[in-house]
């Protein structure tokens, strides 16, 4: 069942290739997609079906998601320059936490903090603005909560905490 939803998320992502960026088929399948990101992994503890399929699967839908929206929204929405700049900047601090996590662990480390899960639906709900709330605003308070949960990941991995 879980992976199921996991699929259906994939469908979603590949469908709003086919939609105009902001309008209500693009809207309605980017939050289907949205809600079954949340749904599968509950669905998965909730009835003990939770496997390493499942896992790797969930990342490919997330992954097919974000190059999806990427594509789509890239030409139509201007970001600034230090927005970009900033944007890479977090890239650079999470693939530092990703190789010090496999130096430290011998393993790919990504630590579901609270932090992590903010900045996801930040992100998240971030196109679902872009229309009403200028990106240099949007953009600055989530790269801003994205930056410190970088941050607070590296630490974290760091001191073996979490």
């Amino acid at each position: 069942m879980a992976n199921t939803i996991t699929v259906i998320r994939i469908v979603c992502s590949i469908a709003l290739i086919f939609c105009p960026v902001f309008s209500p088929a693009f809207y309605a399948l980017y939050i289907t997609a949205g809600v079954s990101d949340a749904a599968d992994g509950a669905v998965a503890r909730k009835t003990g079906t939770v496997s390493e399929f499942g896992s790797r699967l969930d990342t490919t839908a997330d992954f097919v998601l974000v190059v999806v929206c990427l594509i789509k929204l890239i030409p139509v929405v201007y970001v600034p320059s230090w927005l970009i700049i900033w944007i890479i900047l977090i890239a650079v601090i999470r693939l530092i936490n990703l190789i010090s996590g496999y130096v430290i662990r011998k393993e790919i480390v990504a630590l579901h903090t609270v932090m992590n899960k903010v900045t996801g639906i930040l992100l998240f709900v971030l196109p679902m603005t872009l229309t009403a709330i200028d990106l240099r605003y949007s953009g600055a308070f989530v790269s801003v909560v994205a930056t410190f949960a970088a941050i607070q990941e590296g630490h974290l991995i760091r001191t073996g905490e979490k």
